[in-house]
């Protein structure tokens, strides 16, 4: 994983699900202190994504989608991962 967190988060979601919009947050400042924060931040992330991938899919499944898409990222240190997905006909 070269670079930042996030920058590793924005390229794996726009290269597993194209999503049509995305915003990837780092919010770990927001967490100092909390379990799982480490004083070089990139702990907590908040994500909106809008995806085709997400089309008839609930909202634990859209979520799992994202998870699962990261799983590597959690498995180098994120922590905590704030989800809002949504398919094309639902952005507005």
């Amino acid at each position: 994983m070269a670079g930042t967190l996030k920058d590793w988060i924005t390229g794996a979601l726009d290269a597993q699900l194209e999503p049509q919009a995305l915003a990837v947050v780092d919010e770990s400042h927001l967490h100092a202190g909390h379990s799982g924060a480490r004083p070089e931040g990139e702990t907590h992330f908040r994500v909106e994504i809008v995806s085709a991938a997400f089309e008839g899919k609930s909202r634990v499944d859209r979520h799992r989608i994202v998870n699962g898409v990261l799983d590597e990222a959690f498995k180098r240190g994120l922590h905590a991962l704030a989800v809002k997905a949504k398919a094309p006909s639902e952005a507005a």
